[in-house]
């Protein structure tokens, strides 16, 4: 029998929420791809605009007058205004993409949680933002009644700081977009550049800040290469700029902020290599990407990214300066690492899909319901 499957995007603001963002697009069209049966509708705030329901006749589209930049107003709306258009509309399930659902909502709820950093890591939240988080994850996390983790390290994290139920927390891995794959072909014919690309948020948990400082130390000897950061602006913006002028890399290090689609492909198509120095993840998107793509990739020795990379990337400590600058050197100049993993990378990502993600979730949705 077919269900009402309602979306909660009120979260969603185009270019200004990192990954989540990427994860909900390629969500809502993986779902559209694999159920034409469930009845869905999409609930958005008025930035968002009308791109993000899927044009198909089970997907209707539930604009909200709220807008999710001014977050408490938005975090109010959640809470009071959305359960009663819940109601109106009938839903049998409410699906909360980002973090938080309201407490009290006339339907069940299913919430995923991407990462726990709040919680690991507060000391890289504003004083005046970490209460939100505090609350409303809380809530979110003990009223919904299943809740979706991107990866095993989520779930444990989400099972240790709630004291949940085992049965309640499922692990539902992210996908990856093929057209990485085809990138990753397209680079087998290309001239390369000699930069290194980091896909990333500029915030402080990405530790691009001693990554800055191992490819300034490197590139004393390789002068042809530069540094791209791809990624949202975020709170360590300031501090990384600096430091590229401290550094004197103003032409060496370019931070491009949050890039449409297609600029971000142009960058993993030509780019030498790929480095994630990350100290903490909840699932590592960007990495999936580049072993799709085949770039030669270094990564951080952390949970979730070695269990996601397995043998396809090489692996360095990220809290350890010579090691980070080691990886750069390796992955940018072994020739049989390189030659490796542009072969192994591929074959490593294709166990990740997002029509298998689709399908996953909406089995955790139809169970809830």
């Amino acid at each position: 029998m077919a269900i009402r499957i309602g979306v909660n995007a009120l979260y969603l603001i185009p270019g200004g929420v990192g990954g989540t963002e990427i994860y909900l697009r390629h969500l809502l069209a993986a779902l559209a791809a694999i159920d034409e049966e469930n009845q869905y509708v999409v609930f958005t705030n008025r930035e968002t605009g009308t791109g993000l329901a899927p044009a198909r006749p089970n997907f209707q589209h539930a604009p909200q007058a709220v807008r999710a930049s001014i977050r408490p107003v938005r975090l109010l709306w959640e809470q009071t205004i959305l359960p009663l258009a819940a109601a109106r509309h009938r839903l049998d399930v409410l699906f909360n993409p980002g973090f938080t659902a309201p407490a009290l909502c006339p339907c069940p709820t299913v919430t995923v949680f991407h990462d726990l950093q709040h919680k690991r890591h507060p000391e890289y939240f504003r004083w005046f933002d970490l209460p939100f988080w505090r609350l409303f994850l809380w809530s979110s996390a003990h009223t919904s009644r299943l809740l979706l983790a991107d990866s095993e390290a989520t779930r444990a994290d989400l099972l240790r700081y709630y004291r949940l139920p085992e049965s309640k927390v499922r692990v539902v891995p992210l996908g990856v977009d093929e057209r990485f794959f085809e990138i990753g072909r397209e680079r087998r014919e290309r001239q390369l550049t000699p930069y290194f690309l980091c896909a990333s948020t500029l915030h402080p948990h990405k530790n691009l800040g001693p990554l800055i400082r191992a490819f300034a130390d490197w590139r004393r000897a390789r002068p042809e290469f530069r540094l791209v950061v791809a990624g949202l602006r975020g709170f360590h913006t300031a501090a990384l700029e600096s430091l590229i002028a401290e550094l004197g890399l103003q032409n060496a290090v370019r931070l491009t902020g949050w890039l449409p689609r297609e600029e971000l492909y142009l960058l993993f198509r030509d780019a030498w290599a790929f480095l994630c120095p990350s100290t903490f993840e909840g699932f590592g998107l960007p990495l999936l990407e580049a072993l799709a793509a085949g770039l030669p990739t270094a990564c951080s020795a952390i949970e979730p990214l070695a269990s996601l990379a397995g043998e396809a990337a090489l692996m360095f400590d990220p809290f350890d300066p010579q090691a980070l600058r080691e990886a750069l050197e390796n992955v940018a100049c072994d020739e049989s690492l390189r030659e490796r993993l542009s072969r192994e990378g591929p074959l490593r990502a294709a166990h990740f899909s997002w029509r298998q993600t689709a399908q996953t979730t909406l089995n955790v949705l139809l169970e809830a319901a």
